[in-house]
């Protein structure tokens, strides 16, 4: 009861935050807002569930995959087709509802489609290239997101080259912090229990867990896909706030943008996730001004960083574990 009154809690607090900073009515008061800061907020919470997923297999599963953009591509744009191609008829259909319901139905039904298809893209890559370990599973899956990215190059179905445009701006700023209220909830209490366990033992030692008997293919193919449902559902998001999306948004450098977030923060950690999310992406924004020098600097800071604190700013340490633990059998 108490982990349910703490979510509700959360859910209320976000519409009262989207209603009173977000739609306007304390604008020009102590609360700095505006469309750029606005932007930055979104693309922090964007990066926040990109970075927590992402966790979930470098940080807890101990594997090292470097292609999470490619997933959160296949989000943004399967989404994407789906609400431009469906939408009119949904909208016909469900015109007995006020615009901001349409708006709502339209949005879970692409994040639904963008979970389901990134999941199956996980299981994909899953099945044949977690047997692997190490360098060859990231090369492989850096292999899987630039295949990604140049396959959404040649779709004129979805832009191509020229980048996919007309899509309605759906998301906003309560269904982004909501699914991270959500993907927080769903990765912890998955570490907290018996499957959570099986992960943090491959990443520990999986010779080891092989001959305990855990199946660690299985395990990390789970692990991968849960990882892939959830960049799906940042990509559909993050899609339905920029109304575009281009394949050169979803290059590598994404990938390891979000590697840096969660070693910054600390792998194994899902505060560490979101706090890494925070900074490199406020970081970036910040050290704009700088112009040619920006990116120069923001590297010599994560080297200082890596230098004086290594196992990241949190370590393996967690916040959230007394407030979404699960009773484990």
């Amino acid at each position: 009861m108490k982990k349910w009154g703490i979510a509700l809690g959360a859910v209320a607090v976000l519409v009262v935050l989207q209603i009173l900073v977000v739609d306007g009515l304390l604008l020009g008061g102590p609360i700095p807002s505006g469309p750029y800061i606005h932007q930055i907020v979104m693309l922090v919470g964007i990066n926040i569930i990109l970075a927590v997923s992402l966790n979930l297999i470098n940080g807890f599963t101990g594997q090292f995959s470097i292609g999470h953009a490619g997933f959160f591509a296949v989000g943004a744009y399967s989404s994407a087709y789906v609400v431009t191609t469906i939408g009119d008829s949904v909208r016909t259909v469900l015109t007995f509802l006020p615009v901001l319901g349409q708006d709502a139905v339209l949005l879970l039904i692409g994040i639904i489609v963008a979970a389901i298809l990134a999941g199956l893209a996980g299981l994909v890559v899953g099945i044949p290239s977690l047997r692997l370990r190490g360098d060859y599973l990231a090369i492989v899956t850096l292999g899987f997101g630039e295949i990604i990215r140049v396959f959404i190059l040649n779709i004129d179905a979805i832009g191509g080259s020229r980048g996919f445009t007309g899509i309605p701006r759906l998301s906003n700023f309560f269904w982004v912090y909501l699914f991270i209220l959500i993907t927080v909830m769903t990765v912890q209490n998955l570490v907290n229990s018996s499957y959570g366990r099986a992960f943090i033992s491959i990443r520990d030692d999986e010779i080891a867990a092989e001959a305990m008997g855990v199946d660690t293919t299985r395990f990390k193919v789970l692990s991968f896909v849960i990882s892939s449902m959830f960049g799906g559902i940042a990509g559909a998001l993050f899609g339905h706030f920029t109304m575009y999306l281009h394949p050169n948004t979803f290059t590598f450098i994404k990938s390891f943008e979000l590697i840096i977030m969660i070693v910054i923060g600390g792998l194994g950690s899902i505060e560490g996730a979101i706090l890494g999310a925070i900074l490199v992406t406020v970081t970036l924004e910040v050290f704009r001004e700088f112009g040619p020098y920006r990116l120069v600097i923001f590297s010599i800071t994560l080297i200082l960083i890596m230098i004086y604190r290594p196992q990241g700013i949190l370590g393996a340490k967690s916040l959230f574990k007394r407030f979404f633990r699960v009773s484990v059998r």
